[in-house]
C-alpha cells in the first residue's frame, strides 16, 4: 500500500478536526490560515485518499448504563477455526470493540453488559464453544479510558483529554436523544439544520439535546477517525505492570503519558496488570524508544511490560445496540 504523504497545512487541518471535528469551515479556515474554500478541498482529498475515514463523536456507554467488560486471548494457531472465531466476534452484538493483534495476545474486546451476571453467562458460552481454540484468556473490568488528541499530526506536547468509563450512571435519555446519537456516532460534522431534519425536531431543540448529553458526559467530544495504515504509522498497545502507584506517581505518570506526541489512550483495568498504553508510531523501534524513556523516568513504578501491535480494529455491533436504547 502506497503512504500519503501529509503537508503542513493537512497535518494541522487533521488536528484541528480531531479537536472538534463540527468546527465550522470558516474557523477551521482562520485556524490553519486558508480559505474556505481550501479548507473544504482538502477534506475531501483526504476523504479520497482514504485517510480521513469518518467525523465520530465520542459516545460513554458508562453513562447510558453499561458496564465495559474485557477479554484478552491467546489463541491456537489453527488458522480456519481463528477466523470462524474472528467472523462470530463480529456478527456478536454484545461486543463492543475488537481487536486483532500479534504479541502478548492475539485477540482482545470488549462486552457491553448491565450486569456482571450477564456478562458471566455470555463470555462463558462464547468461549466453551471455542476452548479447543483458546490457549488461554485473561478477564478485565475497565475502569476508564483517557482518550487523547491525535497530536502525532503536529507534534504537540499537550493536548485536551476525555475519560471514558468512570461510574455506571443511568442517565434519562428518551427515543429523540438517541436518535441524535446514532446518527452523530458516525457522521459528526452533519450540519445541525441537517441534523435537525433528520430526527424530525427543531434546531433549537436538538442543539438543547446535544449541550444536555455532554453536561451529562454521554457526549464526550467530537473527532475524527484515520486509516493509520495510510499514514506508513503503527498502532502499539503497552500493557504495564507497576512495582507500586503512590498518588503522586500516578499523576506524574499520566501528566508524561499526556504530554508525550504518540500517546492515544490510556486505560485503566481491573486486570494482572495495572494500565494499558497506547501509541501511534512510525515503527518499533520508535515504539520501544518511548518505552525505554518511560521505564528510565519511572524506574521505581515499571516493573515490567508486554505489547501488541494492532493488526485490525473496529466498533462492533454492540455499539450501535447502545444507541437503540434499553429494551422495554
Amino acid at each position: 500500500m502506497e503512504h500519503i504523504v501529509l503537508d503542513k497545512t493537512d497535518r494541522r487541518l487533521l488536528a484541528e478536526l480531531d479537536k472538534n471535528c463540527r468546527i465550522s469551515n470558516a474557523q477551521l479556515a482562520r485556524k490553519v490560515r486558508k480559505s474556505r474554500e481550501a479548507v473544504k478541498y482538502r477534506i475531501a482529498q483526504l476523504q479520497e485518499k482514504g485517510v480521513l475515514l469518518r467525523f465520530i463523536t465520542s459516545i460513554n456507554p458508562n453513562k447510558l448504563g453499561y458496564r465495559m467488560f474485557k477479554v484478552y486471548l491467546k489463541l491456537e494457531n489453527i488458522p480456519k477455526e481463528r477466523e470462524r472465531f474472528f467472523d462470530e466476534l463480529k456478527r456478536n452484538k454484545d461486543i463492543y470493540w475488537m481487536g486483532i493483534s500479534d504479541g502478548a495476545f492475539d485477540c482482545v474486546f470488549i462486552i457491553l453488559s448491565h450486569d456482571v451476571t450477564d456478562y458471566f453467562e455470555k463470555i462463558n458460552a462464547l468461549l466453551s464453544r471455542y476452548k479447543h481454540l483458546v490457549v488461554s484468556k485473561v478477564l478485565g473490568t475497565m475502569v476508564d479510558t483517557v482518550q487523547y488528541d491525535k497530536k502525532f499530526f503536529t507534534n504537540e506536547e499537550d493536548c485536551d483529554q476525555v475519560m471514558f468509563g468512570g461510574d455506571t450512571v443511568n442517565n434519562r435519555v428518551d427515543s429523540l436523544d438517541f436518535a441524535i446519537l446514532a446518527i452523530l456516532a458516525n457522521d459528526a460534522r452533519i450540519p445541525l439544520a441537517q441534523l435537525a431534519r433528520k430526527v424530525n425536531s427543531s434546531m433549537e431543540t436538538v442543539r438543547a439535546r446535544m449541550k444536555h448529553m455532554k453536561e451529562k458526559g454521554i457526549i464526550l467530544s467530537h473527532r475524527i477517525d484515520v486509516d493509520f495504515n495510510r499514514l506508513g504509522l503503527e498502532f502499539f498497545k503497552a500493557i504495564i505492570y507497576f512495582r507500586e502507584l503512590s498518588p503522586k506517581d500516578e499523576k506524574a505518570l499520566f501528566v508524561w503519558m499526556k504530554m508525550h506526541p504518540s500517546s492515544l489512550y490510556a486505560i485503566r483495568s481491573l486486570a494482572p496488570w495495572e494500565v494499558e498504553f497506547e501509541f501511534v508510531v512510525e515503527n518499533y523501534q520508535q515504539f520501544n524508544s518511548i518505552i525505554n524513556e518511560m521505564r528510565q523516568r519511572f524506574p521505581h513504578v515499571i516493573r515490567n511490560y508486554e505489547h501488541l501491535i494492532m493488526i485490525e480494529e473496529r466498533w462492533m455491533p454492540a455499539y450501535k445496540e447502545m444507541l437503540k436504547g434499553r429494551p422495554k
